[in-house]
């Protein structure tokens, strides 16, 4: 039988969570507020005009323009692109650092990360450098007699793809390579022992042991991306034109309040179906992972 737990013990526990969260209300008073207000202020102004009255005529101009939709592809396009690209590179990446020794794994995430120390202005300038025409990039391939023609790396899809996926790979490789290293070597050493093979043992014990990094690091790339405005706007050279550029054309070249708003709503609702349906993706796996473990 289970002893029944000491009441006294049940109420120090009480008394210790409250007390910490009353430690934590003061941070979550200033979070709250910083997200909630602005997403209130920004509905309100898609409802009004630039003469202050209410109307909807903002949303029906908004949504009827073939460029939002349009915008709204491009945004797609780019944010599953990035995160594609980062889970083909970012997950052997994480596994070989997470195979390496501690000193040979820090020396190279220290290099991963290096990205990361410098300001992404000048970052997407450094690839709009490297990515022109007369670029470093193009230099070498013509100059090796690789290529005759200069390839267009810049000022196109591809250009702005470059740029996003250099800016999160990093940010993916870390809750990936933090889930891989958390993983116990003697799991591994136990699939191998019983004759699995090098690709079975990733498949069927280093994925799904790293499946909540991998879901996690996905979850901040997509959300990265979607909202991401200088790289498309510098690498893209006007050609690729996401919502986020959109809203800034709405508001710097028409002072249109109202229509960036709505943009701006659009562009939450795309963050929210995008964040439940990877909440359900991760639950359905769950469910599948318990069924298959039980038959």
């Amino acid at each position: 039988m289970i002893a029944s737990a000491d009441p006294a013990l049940l109420a120090d526990a009480r008394r210790e969570r409250r007390f910490f969260l009353s430690l934590s209300l003061p941070a979550l008073f200033i979070v709250g507020l910083a997200a909630i207000l602005p997403i209130l202020w920004i509905i309100r102004q898609s409802f009004l005009t630039t003469g202050g009255e209410y109307t909807v005529g903002n949303y029906a101009k908004v949504l009827s323009s073939g460029l939002t939709w349009s915008a709204l592809v491009t945004t797609l396009e780019l944010s599953l692109g990035t995160l594609a690209i980062c889970i083909l590179l970012g997950i052997p990446l994480a596994l070989a650092l997470a195979s390496a020794r501690p000193r040979v794994a820090n020396v190279l995430m220290a290099f991963v990360m290096l990205p990361l120390w410098t300001a992404i202005l000048v970052r997407t300038y450094g690839w709009l450098v490297l990515l022109r025409r007369d670029g470093l990039i193009n230099a070498a391939l013509t100059g090796s007699g690789l290529t005759a023609e200069p390839f267009p790396l810049v000022y196109n899809f591809t250009g702005t793809l470059i740029g996003m996926v250099h800016y999160m790979l990093p940010i993916f490789l870390l809750p990936v390579y933090a889930a891989m290293r958390d993983i116990d070597p003697n799991l591994v050493r136990a699939a191998a022992s019983m004759g699995a093979t090098l690709g079975q043992v990733i498949r069927t014990v280093i994925m799904p042991l790293s499946a909540g990094g991998i879901f996690s690091g996905s979850v901040i790339v997509l959300i990265y991306s979607i909202g991401f405005f200088i790289t498309p706007a510098v690498l893209g050279g006007g050609k690729v034109n996401p919502l986020s550029t959109r809203i800034e054309r709405a508001l710097s070249t028409f002072q249109d309040w109202g229509s960036a708003s709505v943009l701006g709503i659009l562009l939450l609702v795309l963050m929210a179906l995008i964040g439940v349906m990877l909440l359900a993706a991760r639950r359905l796996l769950a469910q599948d992972a318990v069924a298959a473990s039980h038959a």
